[in-house]
C-alpha cells in the first residue's frame, strides 16, 4: 500500500493553480505535469512501510494519527514558483508556500506518532510545497525557468487548515489517484 499524509487544498487556490499550470505548460513539453485536482500539501511520504496485507499495521497508524495535535489551525498563503534543487538543472517545478510556524510542528508530529511503527522519520528538512511537474530530462526548460523567474512574487491564494489526512496512493497508466481513507482533526478543543 503506498500511503501519504497531506493538507487538502481549498477551492480557490486549487484553481488558481489549475490556471497556472495552464499558462505553463506550453513552455515546457519536457515536464510531467501535475493535475489540480490531486494536488495536496504532504506532511509525511509512508510509501510502503505498511504492506497490503498489514491490516494491523494500518490500524495502528490510524490510531497513532488521531494523537497527533496542534493548539491553533496552520494558515497558509500559496505565492511564487521556484525549483528543487535550483533552476539550473530541477527536478521538481512548485508553488511555494509560506506558512505558520505550527505547520512544522504538525509535521513533526505526525513523525513522531508513526516512527514506533518502524516508519522512518524523513532526514531531508520539511519544505512546503505544491508540486506542479517533475522532469526526467531538461530539454526545452528555458522558457519555463524565464517564467518562473517572473512569477516569484505571484499570489495564488490563502488556506486555514484545522485537519489533515491519510491517503492511499493508487498508481494507474492515467497518474496517481488518490484515495481518502481518513481525516485527523488536529486543533485542540478550545483553539
Amino acid at each position: 500500500m503506498r500511503l501519504f499524509v497531506a493538507l487538502d487544498l481549498p477551492g480557490e487556490v486549487r484553481d488558481a493553480i489549475g490556471e497556472l499550470i495552464a499558462r505553463l505548460k506550453p513552455l515546457c513539453k519536457s515536464a510531467h505535469w501535475t493535475r489540480p485536482e490531486a494536488m495536496h500539501i504532504t506532511l509525511k511520504f509512508i510509501g510502503h512501510a505498511i504492506g497490503d496485507a498489514d491490516a494491523q499495521k494500518l490500524a495502528d497508524a490510524r490510531a497513532a494519527l488521531k494523537t497527533v495535535r496542534s493548539d491553533a489551525p496552520v494558515e497558509m498563503r500559496f505565492r511564487g514558483v521556484g525549483f528543487f534543487p535550483d533552476a539550473r538543472r530541477p527536478r521538481v517545478v512548485w508553488c511555494g508556500v509560506e506558512a505558520s510556524a505550527n505547520l512544522a510542528h504538525l509535521v513533526a508530529g505526525v513523525e513522531r506518532a508513526l516512527e514506533p511503527l518502524g516508519i522512518p522519520r524523513e532526514e531531508r528538512a520539511f519544505v512546503p510545497h505544491l508540486t506542479l511537474a517533475r522532469f526526467k530530462s531538461f530539454g526545452g526548460i528555458g522558457k519555463l525557468v524565464r517564467a518562473a523567474e517572473e512569477m516569484k512574487a505571484a499570489d495564488f491564494g490563502s488556506a486555514r487548515d484545522t485537519e489533515f489526512h491519510l491517503y492511499q496512493s493508487i498508481l494507474k497508466d492515467s497518474g496517481a489517484e488518490h484515495k481518502k481513507i481518513e481525516s485527523y482533526p488536529f486543533v485542540k478543543a478550545g483553539a
